[in-house]
């Protein structure tokens, strides 16, 4: 006898409607950032995100490789000064991802989920 899975949410094309580069905490947190502020120093990110420099730069590198961000030296004074922004494909993506993952979580019905009483004492 052959079982049938049914699929009624569509899962198994969720996972290619998902960019895979907002999957990690630390990226989504820094373009969520720069959606709402449209640019920012790279400390301010830093410092509000609490990521290591190194954390962060990684992160950054990985999104200006597909064009998510722009990231732009110069100096302030005598200082070194790094500015990021969201780019226009950036901001794109970003707001595909928040529509699939609505998307998601709107295809299930959390009050159908059968609640199991963990508290009996099983002998």
């Amino acid at each position: 006898m052959k079982f049938e899975i049914v699929d009624p949410f569509n899962l198994k094309n969720m996972n290619k409607n998902l960019d895979p580069i907002f999957l990690s905490q630390s990226r989504l947190s820094i373009i969520g950032l720069l959606y709402q502020s449209n640019e920012l120093e790279f400390t301010q990110i830093k410092d509000t995100l609490k990521l290591t420099a190194g954390n962060l730069s990684t992160q950054m590198q990985k999104m200006k490789k597909v064009e998510y961000l722009e990231i732009e030296k110069k100096f302030k004074g005598n200082y070194p000064q790094t500015i990021c922004r969201i780019s226009p494909k950036g901001i794109i993506a970003f707001e595909d991802f928040i529509a699939n993952m609505n998307h998601f979580t709107n295809s299930f019905s959390f009050t159908q989920h059968a609640k199991t009483d963990t508290t009996q004492n099983h002998l």
